[in-house]
Parts: C-alpha cells; structure tokens; sequence
C-alpha cells in the first residue's frame, strides 16, 4: 500500500493544496481562493470538501493508497496549538484555531497538523530536499517577507510558545525603514523582494540615474523579477540592488551561525532565481561578519525543493514528521 500525505498551503490570495508521495512528488494539486471577508467557518468548509473531492478522485485512480493525514503551512501558524494567530496578510482577525476546526472533517486520518510556511519549508527540506542528511540547518524563505526554518539535532525549533525561528525581524538597522511589521530596520525590510524594491527607488533618486532600465517604472509596477532582467543586462542599479541586499543578507546571516552553527543555510523564495546575482554577495558578507571559528565553514546553498511544489510538499512533509514520534 503506497502511503501519501495531503499538503496544505495557505496564502492570502489563494490556498493550494495536494497530495504528496513519500519521494515528494506531487500526485494532484489544486487551490481555492482564501476569502477577504473573514468567514473562517465557511472557508474550512470550503477547504475540507475540496480536499475530500481531490481525494476521492485519486483514491478511485489508485485503489491502493493510503491517505496518512494533513500538514498545513501558514502564516503565523503555530505548531502547539494548531492556530493561526494575527496573521497581518490574512482576513481572518485575532486567534484562528485551524486545526481544531479542520479535524472533525478529516478524523479517520492520523494526523493533523500546522505549522508557519518557513516551518513547513525547512521540514520539506529536511525530508524531501537538500537537509536530507543534515541535522543542523537553517532555511531562509525570501519573498514577500523574510521568513526562516531552524533545525537543531534533527528536530525542528519551535521555542517556549510556538513562534520560535522569526530571523526575518531581527534588527539589522536601527531606527532603519519601518517593516511590515510596524517595527523599524528589520532584515526583511531589506532583504524581501519588497526591500530589494525600496532599494532600488532609493538609488534610482541618489543616482537620479534617469538612463536605468528601472527609472521608467512606478513603484507599484516593479518587482524583483524586473530588478533580476535589468541585472542581467548590465543594468548598475539593478546590479548594486543585488549587491546591497547580499551585503545586508550576509549580515543577518552571520548572526544566524552565531546562534546556532548550522552546517548549512538554505536560501528559498523567487529571489534565490537570480543565482549567483545573490548568493556571492550574501557569501562574501556572511564571511566578513562571522567570528574565525566559524569561517568558511558554512554552506550557503539553494533550496533543493521544486518552486511550484516547494509549499505543498513542505506542508506535507509535517505528516511524516508527526507520525515519526
């Protein structure tokens, strides 16, 4: 009996779900959108008779699977208490208990279980992806914010209360730009592909280097995909964009190995496309900013999951890690 997990990946716009072999392949996938209006009962409805439907196609495709529970990614999710809590880019107010509303539609299953989407992408890397014989790492997501996953001797950190691993809001400059987060000089303010944003507006305006590929665009029609094209071809703002967010990366790095001393750093997100655009100067910072001991000792490396699946597998890998305890 071939045994698969469900994965579940909740994002603002939409909540993409799958079922996942144990080699992380992604069986069947599909997504409904998460709701602006706050209705969470109707949403978790909504969720639950999608996801049945997805298996009930593939179990009557494949008459001998196995479905062995659910594993959910989300924003502010905390793993004790399989809640959602102030999540800023979701409608949904206050403490959302997920997990508790979730399991009366699933209880023939063995597990249910939540975590935040770094969590759930650091798991994915430990079980599926590069970590895969690691048991000391740490895995950066760098998207629309900067998140991260800690593993130390092989078990995920969660911390006293559930919200352990937050690097992305470490200060990197104080009294810096204000983050999402309404406090100010936090790495993600800098190294998101919202700060590498910012950075561009403000070298495009102290250059006044109107002869850029990126002077033309507003600030609502760039993006970092646009910053990585421009680089490409030689563009010197798009090109000091990467190097200063390597810089600034590198830094918030380096106090990563202090705590921990991981044998790696995996780097996640859309930015991580740009290559060696961003890792060399992130390695180059990390390095100047570690203590001797520490030096060329740590891996930088990229995610080894498959973009378009990264989410789904990684909130499905938390299955097999509940059931191995």
């Amino acid at each position: 009996m071939k045994k698969v997990a469900i994965g579940v990946d909740v994002g603002g716009t939409n909540t993409a779900f799958g079922a996942v072999g144990p080699e992380g392949n992604v069986m069947v996938k599909n997504n409904i959108p998460t709701p602006r209006h706050g209705n969470i009962n109707q949403y978790i409805t909504d969720l639950a008779d999608a996801i049945k439907k997805m298996i009930s196609s593939l179990t009557e495709q494949n008459k001998d699977l196995k479905i062995l529970g659910i594993g959910i990614g989300a924003p502010n999710g905390n793993y004790y208490n399989g809640t959602i809590e102030y999540a800023p880019n979701l409608s949904f107010k206050g403490v959302v208990h997920f997990v508790e509303m979730l399991r009366p539609h699933f209880s023939e299953h063995e597990a249910v279980v939540l975590t935040n989407d770094a969590n759930a992408a650091a798991i994915g890397e430990m079980i599926y992806g590069g970590a895969k014989e690691m048991k000391n790492f740490v895995l950066f997501t760098l998207g629309t914010g900067v998140g991260s996953g800690l593993v130390v001797n092989g078990e995920l950190v969660y911390g006293h209360d559930g919200f352990a691993g937050e690097c992305g809001h470490t200060t990197l400059v104080p009294d810096g730009r204000l983050c999402g987060c309404t406090a100010l000089g936090h790495l993600e303010a800098y190294c998101s592909a919202t700060g590498m944003k910012r950075t561009a507006f403000e070298l495009l305006s102290y250059y006044n280097a109107t002869d850029s590929i990126l002077a033309d665009k507003s600030y609502n029609e760039l993006d970092s995909k646009m910053i990585y094209e421009a680089a490409k071809k030689g563009d010197s703002i798009a090109l000091e964009v990467f190097e200063k967010t390597g810089a600034w990366l590198g830094q918030g790095l380096a106090d990563t190995v202090h705590h921990l001393s991981p044998e790696a750093i995996f780097l996640f997100g859309g930015v991580t496309a740009a290559g060696d655009l961003i890792f060399e100067p992130t390695k180059k910072s990390m390095e100047k900013y570690l203590l001797p001991i520490f030096k060329n000792k740590i891996k930088i490396l990229p995610s080894e999951l498959k973009p378009g699946d990264a989410a789904i597998v990684g909130a499905s890998a938390l299955v097999w890690k509940e059931l191995e305890k």
